[in-house]
This record gives structure tokens, sequence and C-alpha cells, in this order.
């Protein structure tokens, strides 16, 4: 019988063969501490479900998610935020289900991380796509790690170092989502694509895809750690790292030191 399920942040339907994983942090699903405790605790229940191979991951039809909640990032928060935001990460690449990502509106830095991790993208064409950490003299550890594997080291250093938001069909265009429809048509092609694996045999579809990404989930893993590193050790000790987080906080300019 299908199950749904509700909590804080996240939205759990489940109608073997597919669970359908909504973000639901109204207005902007920005991805805190919370929601990313929630999410991992659906994705081991996902994952200890035989008869669900399939995860369709969402958000709202304006925003799938404008990204990891930048109150996060204070000293005394950031560890924690990121090795929880990172291990939902590496369960998603590890994961023998096949995910989905469904993408309408803003898909901006934590949330295009998360969405990028996927298998499949499904994205309209009039999202907004980014990895805007830079700005706040940040970056965003799992795309320095993983991005540049899916788009090429030019087109991940141009989003990562610049900023720079592109749109839904330019995704498609480099490789960071699968398809890229018009806002109405987005549905129907992830319904489409749920329809053509669901008649495919679900123990060849998880054997496929552990050998698929066994070589790249060993490096995934090592990549991210040292992202890891260098973040917490590193770049959170700089003032401009504290200036652009209080800044963001304080809705004003920041202004840099280069130190």
């Amino acid at each position: 019988m299908p199950a749904a399920s509700t909590s804080s942040r996240i939205t759990l339907d489940l109608q073997p063969p597919v669970a359908h994983i909504c973000l639901h942090h109204p207005p902007f699903n920005v991805i805190d501490i919370f929601m990313m405790e929630e999410l991992s605790s659906v994705l081991a229940e996902i994952d200890a479900r035989a008869d669900i191979p399939i995860v369709v991951l969402s958000g709202s039809p304006k925003v799938f998610s404008a990204g990891v909640d930048v109150a996060a990032h204070t000293p005394d928060k950031v560890q924690e935020m990121l090795t929880k935001f990172h291990a939902i990460m590496l369960s998603l690449v590890t994961s023998r289900k096949v995910t989905i990502a469904t993408v309408h509106g803003h898909c901006l830095g934590g949330g295009a991380e998360l969405a990028m991790v996927c298998d499949i993208v499904i994205t309209s064409e009039t999202a907004t796509w980014g990895f805007p950490e830079i700005k706040l003299a940040c970056y965003p550890p799992v795309a320095v790690t993983a991005l540049a594997a899916l788009v090429g080291h030019k087109q991940a250093a141009d989003l990562i170092l610049t900023g720079r938001s592109i749109s839904g069909s330019e995704t498609m265009r480099i490789g960071l989502a699968t398809r890229a429809v018009p806002d109405g048509q987005v549905g129907a092609a992830v319904n489409e694509s749920v329809e053509h694996l669901s008649r495919l045999s679900s123990t060849a579809l998880a054997l496929t895809k552990q050998a698929m990404y066994h070589w790249n989930a060993i490096h995934f893993d090592k990549g991210l750690s040292r992202a890891e590193k260098i973040y917490l050790e590193e770049l959170m000790k700089t003032e401009d790292a504290q200036e652009g987080i209080s800044a963001f906080l304080d809705k004003r300019e920041p202004k840099w030191k280069g130190r």
C-alpha cells in the first residue's frame, strides 16, 4: 500500500517501486541541519526497502533549494553542518537505488550539489542553477570535488570561481543535467523515466549502479574529505570567510581584507 509521511522539512511518499522525497522548507527550501537529519533518516529507510529501486527527489514547483543554511556556517555549527551534509552526499553516491532529481526554480549552492549527485537530473529549462559560495568567500566542497567529472574542468572552474548562475537549458548543454524541458513538462519527463526504469530488473539496476560508481565513489570520498579539511582548517579561519558570512546574514555588502 502507498504510504506517505511528512516531517518538519521532508515529505516522503512511498509508492513501490518508487519513493518520492520532497524538500519542504518554504519559501526557499533552505537546507538546514534539521533537514539534513531528516533527509539522512529518510534515505536510510528507503535504502532498507528491497521493493523500492527508484528514488525521485524534488522541491516545490517554484524552488528546488536555495542551498545550505548560511547561518550554519558559523564557527560553532560549521563542522556539524558539513559532516551531516556530506554524509547525505556519500549516501546518494554509494546507494544502489536509481535517483532522479526533479528541478524547478532556484537550484543553488548545496541544493545544486544535492541535485548533481543524483543519477538522472531533469530540470526545467528556466530553472536557475549556480554555486554562489565564492561571493561569501567560501566554496562548495561537493562541487569542487565532483563537478569537473560531470562538466569538465573549465566549465566547473567557471561556475565555481565566478559564482555565476546558468539556466536549466545550459545545465543540459554542459552535462550537469540529463534533460531540460519546458516548465509544464518536467513532471511528464520524470514519469517517463520512472516508467522506463520500472520495466527493468531492479537487481540489475542495483548491481549496474554499484559497478558504475565503485571507482568514482572511492575518489569522491577521498576528494570530499580533503575539500572538507581545507574548508574547516583553512578557509573558515580566514577573515574574509567570516566577513562574507556576516555580511550575508546582515544583508550588507562584504568588505574584503584579502586575508
